[in-house]
């Protein structure tokens, strides 16, 4: 059994529509209509998003 990191991954669907809107634990936020492409994004990290507050 692995420890608990303290991760929180939301997915929320956004009533009315197949989309999907996600919050990573870093703060990035993402939508999509495909559940997997969501997961694959999430547990991406770093490729794909940026902490919130991040500037290139």
């Amino acid at each position: 059994m692995t420890s608990p990191t303290g991760e929180v991954y939301r997915i929320d669907w956004l009533p009315g529509t197949d989309v999907l809107h996600g919050t990573c634990h870093c703060g990035a936020e993402h939508t999509a209509e495909d559940p997997v492409a969501m997961w694959e994004w999430m547990l991406g990290h770093p490729e794909g998003h940026l902490p919130e507050g991040h500037r290139s």
